[in-house]
């Protein structure tokens, strides 16, 4: 009787380590994301574009990148700043180095060369302004979060001064001689200030508030 009870046992347990290893090896079911998640955050991005001096723009540009943001002010700026960087970065190819031809004037195509090297200028700055934002900033009521913020605003407005720039420089450009389209790169240039000009915005606003001062009551 003993026995039996032994025997029993150890197929309840072969039974029991059989059905472990069955479970264990089915594949994992992936969790279903929280309902309404990604309207939240897509909400989220169409309202901090509302803050911007392009909206539509901002909300074209941003909008995609949506689920990977969140809610976090902090990464809608940092994708503003890549996506004003990757538009300066293409801008500045396709206006590469104008034609040298007799027909094109020399005034122009020092212009154009003016114009392509201030957006590879403004390219830069704003990928260097992205690459700060993010490594460690630190809490932002800390000093090293206030200095690599004043970094990135100081690089993105200096990139913003870029691609004015380059617009004034392509006033005095004709496009003749199989170059570029004057309007054409124009355009292209107007994208690239318009993101810029979205990510400051953006950036700004990751600003800390200042605490308010007390003022001393009178007796």
């Amino acid at each position: 009787m003993r026995r039996r009870g032994l025997v029993i046992m150890l197929c309840f347990l072969i039974l029991a380590a059989a059905s472990a290893s069955a479970s264990a090896s089915e594949p994992e079911k992936p969790r279903a994301a929280p309902v309404g998640s990604s309207a939240s955050a897509s909400e989220f991005v169409r309202r901090s574009c509302r803050a911007t001096s392009f909206p539509r723009a901002c909300e074209r540009s941003l909008m995609p990148r949506a689920p990977a943001v969140g809610r976090s002010p902090r990464r809608l700026a940092h994708a503003a700043l890549a996506v004003a960087a990757d538009a300066a970065g293409n801008c500045s190819a396709y206006i590469g180095r104008p034609p040298s031809t007799s027909s094109s004037s020399s005034k122009g195509r020092g212009a154009m060369g003016d114009c392509a090297e201030t957006v590879r200028d403004a390219a830069d700055l704003l990928r260097q302004s992205a690459a700060e934002l993010a490594g460690r900033m630190g809490r932002a009521s800390s000093p090293r979060f206030a200095w690599r913020l004043s970094n990135v605003q100081t690089w993105a407005s200096a990139a913003l001064t870029d691609a004015d720039t380059c617009l004034d420089s392509l006033s005095a450009y004709a496009g003749s001689g199989g170059a570029k389209p004057r309007d054409d790169v124009k355009r292209r240039v107007v994208a690239v200030e318009q993101a810029t000009s979205n990510a400051l915005a953006l950036v700004n606003r990751l600003q800390p508030p200042r605490p308010r001062r007390r003022v001393p009551l009178h007796q």
